[in-house]
């Protein structure tokens, strides 16, 4: 199973709108990912999760429009910031289509954590805004990371 987690782009403070939509940088930063990812070879994806905040949606939906996911974007259970990652370590276990998952810190970070190190408290990724990080579980359930892409990386 491949696995994508991705921290949503960049979004406008709370204090300007409380919903946090996309920047215009940010809506631009996450199109460049998603023309880079569909350029990857070793790229595929089956369904987008997301956390149904608004720039996690956003994001989702743009990178749906270029990969294309058979089995579209869905608003996933467990997916904010300050959700416990234990959940999708167990749905994780047992899916076999290759999923993307647009989410938050330091959710993300913790679900990683979970999935490579077996232990929420040792980051092994310093994830930021429109990364994305590419892991595979091999048959015996192992999980490593493959690649991380981040947008600093992208002419």
């Amino acid at each position: 199973m491949r696995l994508y987690l991705v921290q949503h782009g960049e979004a406008v403070p709370k204090e300007v709108d409380a919903d946090r939509p996309l920047t215009r940088e940010g809506g631009e930063t996450v199109r460049r990912v998603a023309r880079s990812l569909e350029h990857c070879p070793d790229v595929h994806v089956d369904v987008i999760f997301h956390s149904g905040k608004t720039r996690a949606a956003q994001t989702a939906q743009i990178l749906a429009r270029t990969l294309k996911p058979a089995g579209g974007v869905v608003e996933g259970k467990e997916l904010s910031p300050t959700s416990l990652p234990w959940g999708w370590v167990e749905r994780l276990k047992n899916m076999e289509q290759d999923a993307l998952i647009v989410g938050h810190l330091p959710h993300l970070r913790r679900l990683n954590a979970l999935l490579i190190c077996q232990d929420e408290n040792k980051p092994c990724v310093a994830f930021q805004y429109a990364c994305v990080c590419h892991l595979t579980r091999d048959e015996s359930g192992i999980w490593t990371i493959r690649w991380m892409l981040v947008p600093s990386l992208i002419p």
